[in-house]
């Protein structure tokens, strides 16, 4: 091909030659690199694309000659491919031109434009007219003109405007691209950007002015000169000099976005938070809070990530310069702090284990100094061990308990008047247990036995406390104890059987059986609860078995289908024994409901077994509408047929008076749940007197979202339960509602309202602003709900920019 080229090519002589194409002309310049001395020219020919008159220059003219551009191509497979609907090649000055929806794709580059000009004298591209260039790693780029050096490596531009898939804009008077690493940008801005449809054409609500915007690529970090912060358009700070990593860096460091914060008792403070990006797999953040009143807040916080798993340890601490402040308190020490660790590893395929570890140098530090954000709640800390396969499951935990709360004098309602115990308002924290281990073991067995499933729960629990937790109820001279000072252990093991069978009719009937047995080890307990067993061992055995009954009724009709459900369950099972001469420290919570109203053994934990014989018998309904309605419903009752009621006798803290269970029939439980499938939802649960109705705990729930309003309610009331020292009902409403705005604004507020006492418990209001690229929102609350302090009053505001970083102010009064 080449040698017919250069026959043709020696019979004329002109300035230029053209190819005028009526297709995309494609030229991939790997080729020109081989044609040699005439490849375009050759290449045209053989392609057979040009439908003009065609001249060249002598071929003895070109001798040797090989273009800049071509030259400049990586010795390898890549290739420059070039369409457009027009090329001219003029050989005087050496340059290509190609014009008509020209595109060029090249090494993960691809550029539109109206026209581009190969200069192959000084080895550059030039891009006139709509120019769109999409770089390898998704940044485009948007000018009337761009040059580039025949590597791509370095350019120059006018009027430019560079988007990056974060979303994040770069807008310049003009730009110049060197080493293919560094841009710099004169008069420029930076911004981010939303989505087309939130909403189209929104201009950006921040951005930042510079004289000279550097982009370190390799260092990936962006440098500002003489640059402002703008705001809806208006310049609110000045920053002759800023930094911050690009919008691809997850980790680098540098400070954080400060924030502010305002307290009666702490004074003015300003956080500044310094990140250490120290490796891949480690970082830690360190803060200073200078404090007006009490000196400077240090705090940090060290996280790493190794191969099975990853830790923690942040801490927190100053030296107050005016401990007066917490008089009466037990921060009122020069030093106060507090240091959390916190881990998870994996230490086989189906085990893992872990920590969340705090220790406060008082009740109150974190409470009075919650901008520290040290992980935990700083009241519980915790370390376990735990594996589980499909059948499987072994967790063995320790768990320790810091109260928030300061000791309190008490008043004498609901008080200890024993002179054998402290207050109920005395030695807080020394009433509280060390509990150590907690070991779970369950296992379902692979193979039927008699047709049906085996399973087995285990449990071992172990606690030590330093003093009595004892009060007496109003009115009553019997000492309660919820906690007994000493060493109690526990070990209990039980196995469960259960098989269903249906019937032609479609009933289902379901036999069960289980056997329960405890330990328990008493060790140094104290010996003026004179109602606990002296035995240091104490045993106790549950055998049980029953039946379930359940025969649902299917029904369909016109728009849906309905299911009528009668549910009775018999349990047959001797006494309980020695009620109230062994410790409960796990079952002190019965709630007796619609989700407990089946279950074999209604308390809450292992110390105590429910006894004597029991019917429970129950109502389901559920309707399923096409229209996607769906609701709900159980109403049941449990019945004491047999034996010593479990509930009518009373343990040594008295927890299953006022159960709703006391009684040979119980009280009436009930629940309803509905979903309309349009936003709305309810649900309730309800316990009512068995001879009057009355209702002895409720609670309800409703969320709902209409149109631009999104809002939520709950009520509970809880009846009086006197020999529980609760000698009040407690009835309360909590709401809370937000409104949507127009376009991104919105307002929000709560309340939780005390039914009983006409009180306002909490209250909240406020307003906000959100989009992709910035967030703010102002926000006013009030809390009452520790009656030894005055009203806590706090206003938030919270500002985010995306890219940048979030900060917040918060003032705070009582």
């Amino acid at each position: 091909m080449q040698s017919i080229a250069r026959s043709d090519l020696t019979q004329t002589r002109c300035r230029h030659a053209r190819a005028a194409a009526k297709a995309l002309l494609r030229l991939p310049l790997a080729l020109v690199r081989q044609a040699g001395s005439v490849g375009i020219a050759a290449l045209l020919s053989a392609t057979a694309l040009a439908t003009a008159s065609l001249a060249i220059a002598p071929a003895h003219a070109q001798n040797g000659f090989t273009p800049s551009f071509a030259n400049a191509l990586p010795e390898s497979d890549e290739q420059l491919l070039l369409e457009a609907a027009q090329l001219t090649y003029d050989f005087d000055r050496d340059v290509i031109v190609a014009t008509g929806r020209v595109q060029i794709y090249y090494i993960g580059y691809t550029v539109d434009a109206d026209q581009i000009v190969f200069d192959r004298g000084v080895g550059t591209l030039t891009a006139r007219g709509n120019v769109v260039m999409v770089e390898p790693d998704g940044n485009v780029v948007q000018s009337h003109e761009l040059t580039l050096t025949e590597d791509f490596a370095e350019g120059f531009a006018n009027a430019l405007q560079i988007d990056t898939p974060q979303r994040t804009r770069f807008i310049a008077e003009k730009a110049t691209r060197t080493e293919g690493n560094t841009t710099t940008i004169e008069n420029g801005l930076y911004t981010v950007y939303t989505k087309p449809t939130n909403p189209p054409n929104k201009p950006p609500l921040w951005r930042i002015r510079a004289a000279k915007i550097i982009h370190d690529q390799k260092e990936r970090m962006i440098y500002y000169e003489s640059a402002s912060f703008e705001l809806f358009g208006q310049p609110i700070a000045y920053l002759p000099y800023f930094s911050m990593p690009d919008p691809t860096v997850k980790r680098k460091s540098g400070f954080l976005l400060p924030s502010g914060v305002y307290q009666d008792k702490l004074g003015y403070g300003v956080s500044v938070p310094y990140f250490w990006a120290l490796s891949p797999h480690f970082d830690v953040t360190t803060t200073l809070t200078p404090l007006s009143k009490q000196g400077t807040l240090g705090s940090f916080e060290f996280r790493q990530r190794l191969g099975t798993g990853q830790y923690s340890v942040s801490g927190a601490g100053l030296f107050q310069a005016r401990p007066g402040e917490f008089s009466g308190t037990s921060g009122s020490d020069r030093w106060r702090g507090a240091i959390n660790t916190s881990g998870r590893f994996r230490l086989a395929p189906n085990w893992e284990y872990g920590w969340d570890v705090t220790f406060k140098s008082d009740r109150r530090f974190l409470e009075d100094y919650d901008m520290a954000d040290i992980s935990g709640d700083g009241e519980v800390s915790e370390i376990y061990l735990e594996g589980s396969t499909d059948r499987n499951g072994l967790s063995v935990r320790a768990y320790s308990f810091s109260l928030s709360q300061e000791d309190y004098t008490s008043t004498g309602v609901n008080d200890a008047t024993s002179t054998l115990f402290s207050s109920v308002g005395d030695s807080l924290q020394e009433k509280q247990p060390f509990v150590l281990p907690v070991i779970d073991y369950d296992h379902v067995f692979d193979d039927p036995i008699f047709g049906g499933e085996l399973s087995l729960t285990s449990n071992f629990t172990s606690l030590t406390r330093a003093e009595t937790d004892a009060f007496q109820a109003t009115g009553s001279n019997v000492d309660r104890f919820r906690g007994i000072d000493g060493t109690f252990s526990r070990l209990s093991v039980q196995s469960d059987w259960r098989r269903s069978f249906i019937d032609p009719l479609g009933q289902v009937f379901t036999p069960f059986a289980y056997v329960r047995g405890d330990l328990f080890f008493i060790a140094s307990a104290d010996n003026d609860v004179s109602a606990l067993t002296s035995e240091s061992f104490a045993g106790r055995a549950m055998p049980a078995a029953g039946l379930e009954y359940r025969y649902p009724f299917l029904a369909t009709f016109k728009g849906g289908n309905q299911i009528i459900e009668p549910v009775a369950q018999v349990i047959v099972r001797p006494d309980e024994t020695r009620i109230g001469e062994l410790p409960n420290e796990d079952a002190q919570s019965l709630v007796f409901d619609s989700t407990t109203l089946f279950d074999y053994d209604k308390f809450s934990g292992f110390d105590r077994a429910e006894g004597g014989s029991r019917v429970n018998a129950g109502l389901r309904y559920k309707v399923q509408l096409d229209n996607g309605y769906y609701m709900s419903a159980l109403i049941g009752r449990s019945y004491h047929i047999a034996g010593e009621n479990s509930y009518a006798t009373t343990d040594i803290l008295g927890s299953t008076q006022d159960s709703g269970l006391a009684t040979a029939q119980s009280d009436y439980v009930a629940s309803m749940y509905l979903d309309t499938q349009y936003g709305v939802r309810l649900g309730a649960q309800a316990r009512l007197d068995d001879e009057d109705f009355r209702v002895r705990r409720l609670q309800a729930q409703a969320t709902g979202s209409y149109g631009p309003v999104v809002s939520s309610l709950a009520y509970a009331f809880l009846g009086a339960q006197p020999n529980l020292g609760i000698n009040d009902p407690r009835e309360e409403i909590v709401g809370s509602t937000s409104l949507k705005l127009e376009d991104n604004w919105r307002i929000f507020g709560s309340m939780r309202y005390d039914l009983e006492n006409k009180d306002i418990v909490q209250n909240g209001i406020g307003v906000g602003y959100d989009d992709e690229g910035f967030s703010i929102s102002l926000s006013y609350d009030e809390d009452r709900s520790d009656s030894d302090e005055d009203t806590d009053r706090t206003f938030y505001l919270r500002i985010g920019l995306r890219t940048i970083g979030n900060t917040q102010f918060s003032s705070g009064a009582n």
